[in-house]
C-alpha cells in the first residue's frame, strides 16, 4: 500500500511539473529568453525520464530525476534573485538571451491589466521605423511574476524530491526481498546428490532343458 500511495502521488507530482514546465516553455518561447527555454528543454526531459521510472519500476531513472530536481531548484533559485536583483544581478540584462538580444520577458508587456502602446519618437534625427513601447496599467510588475513561476516549480521540486527518495527507497526494499525469496527457493527446490551405484555384471541363468 505504502509503494502505490508513493508512486501514486510522485507520477501525480511529475505530471504538474510537466504540465508547469510546459507552460513556462510557451511564455518563454515569446518572450525568446533562450537560458530558460534550455532549461525548460532539459526539465521536460527528465521529468518524461522520472514519469517512466515510476511507472516502471526503474530506481535508476527516478535516481537521474532526483539529481537533477536539486540543479532545477538551484536554477529557479538564481532566477528569483535575477528578477529580484539580489546580489548585484540586474533584470535590465541580457543574460536571459545569452546577450543575443535586447529581448525581456514576456509579460513585460503582456501581464495582468497591461496596455501596450507604440510611441513613435518626434525627435529629429531618428529613424521612421524606430519606436518606443509604453506599457502602463500592469497589476503586477512582471517580475513577480516570473518570482511566483519559479515559486511554483521551486515547491512542486521540493516535493516530487522528497516523493522521489521515498520511492526509490520503497523498490532497493523490494528488490531485495525478491533477491532473498530467489535465494530460498532456488536452495529449497535444489535436488540432492545422486548416490553412485556400483553395477556388477550379472551371469545369464541357462535355460532348463
Amino acid at each position: 500500500m505504502g509503494c502505490c500511495t508513493g508512486r501514486c502521488t510522485l507520477i501525480f507530482l511529475c505530471s504538474l511539473q510537466l504540465l508547469a514546465a510546459l507552460e513556462r516553455q510557451i511564455f518563454d518561447f515569446l518572450g525568446f529568453q533562450w537560458a530558460p527555454i534550455l532549461g525548460n528543454f532539459l526539465q521536460i526531459i527528465v521529468v518524461i525520464l522520472g514519469l517512466f521510472g515510476t511507472i516502471q519500476f526503474r530506481p535508476r531513472y527516478i535516481v537521474v530525476y532526483t539529481v537533477w530536481t536539486a540543479l532545477w531548484v538551484t536554477w529557479n533559485v538564481f532566477i528569483i534573485c535575477f528578477y529580484l536583483e539580489v546580489g548585484g544581478l540586474s533584470k535590465e540584462t541580457d543574460l536571459m538571451t545569452f546577450n543575443i538580444s535586447m529581448h525581456r520577458s514576456w509579460w513585460r508587456e503582456h501581464g495582468p491589466g497591461c496596455i501596450r502602446r507604440v510611441v513613435r519618437p518626434s525627435a529629429p534625427g531618428i529613424l521612421d521605423d524606430y519606436s518606443y513601447v509604453s506599457v502602463t496599467g500592469c497589476i503586477i510588475d512582471f517580475q513577480y511574476l516570473e518570482v511566483i513561476h519559479s515559486a511554483i516549480q521551486i515547491l512542486l521540486s521540493l516535493i516530487g524530491f522528497v516523493y522521489a527518495c521515498y520511492v526509490i527507497s520503497i523498490f532497493m526494499e523490494e528488490e531485495d526481498s525478491f533477491d532473498f525469496i530467489g535465494g530460498l527457493d532456488t536452495y529449497s527446490y535444489r535436488q540432492p546428490p545422486q548416490e553412485h551405484v556400483e553395477l556388477k555384471p550379472v551371469k545369464p541363468v541357462g535355460r532348463s532343458k
